[in-house]
């Protein structure tokens, strides 16, 4: 199983940037999925996250910023963020809970990171 995150760059404060990430492998189903990010010096947090029916939760710090969503048939989440921050600046993974085929169980997958800074 693989998880390829896109989206990252550098955005001016009050900007706005989209993450993609799409899993690939042999997927049965795929639970939760959702979006960390660490910053240099500090553990990595929950930004957002969302389940396979639709639920969300974000960190208090992106409520009202950002937006999670996810399509369930192409095994993707995305995180719209808007009007950021400098201290929006981190590396993003991107996370899933996913159960393979002919695997009993689910298991945690994480994406390679994809980096967001944030300055003017």
């Amino acid at each position: 199983v693989q998880l390829q995150a896109s989206g990252g760059g550098l955005v001016q404060p009050g900007g706005s940037l989209r993450l993609s990430c799409a899993a690939s492998g042999s997927i049965f189903s795929i639970n939760a999925m959702g979006w960390y990010r660490q910053a240099p010096g500090k553990q990595r947090e929950l930004v957002a996250a969302i389940t396979s029916g639709g639920t969300t939760n974000y960190a208090d710090s992106v409520k009202g910023r950002f937006t999670i969503s996810r399509d369930n048939a192409k095994n993707t989440v995305d995180l719209q963020m808007n009007s950021l921050k400098p201290e929006d600046t981190a590396v993003y993974y991107c996370n899933a809970d996913i159960k393979l085929l002919g695997v009993r169980g689910a298991y945690d997958y994480w994406g390679q990171g994809t980096l967001v800074t944030v300055s003017s």
